[in-house]
């Protein structure tokens, strides 16, 4: 009775580590991963290289459908570049993309190839140089 007890004590411990939210931030190389979100909230954090522009690169994956898609997240700053339309009728296209992208969850997704399917297992990768921060909700 004794081994029994120990032994459904360590599954429900196991199963409480495996169900509970990755919070964290992902140095260049590592990778985590969120099983069953309900969001996943990607922050670039970290200041990366001259060479990547500051830039934070990820590999998501998704187990759904066994899909591999690329993020890159800028640093929101505007680099100091040209502001305004300058006389020439245009609007201000000086950006840097979003620095913070969530993703929720979408129930009954149809399309394979997008990011809408959160469901299953979803793994992060840092293959850039600068460090990214991760929320699985």
């Amino acid at each position: 009775m004794m081994k029994r007890s120990l032994v459904l004590l360590v599954v429900l411990v196991s199963v409480c580590f495996a169900g509970s939210a990755f919070a964290g931030s992902l140095n260049p190389g590592d990778s985590t991963s969120c099983n069953d979100a309900n969001s996943i909230t990607l922050e670039n954090t970290g200041s990366g290289s001259a060479a990547d522009h500051h830039m934070a690169n990820a590999v998501i994956w998704k187990s759904s459908n066994f899909t591999t898609i690329p993020l890159t997240l800028g640093t929101g700053a505007d680099d100091h570049g040209l502001e305004g339309e300058r006389g020439v009728g245009m609007a201000n296209k000086q950006s840097k993309g979003r620095s913070k992208v969530t993703f929720t969850r979408q129930e009954n997704f149809s399309r394979g190839d997008s990011l809408g399917d959160i469901s299953g297992e979803v793994r992060i990768t840092n293959t850039g140089t600068a460090a990214i921060s991760v929320n699985c909700g």
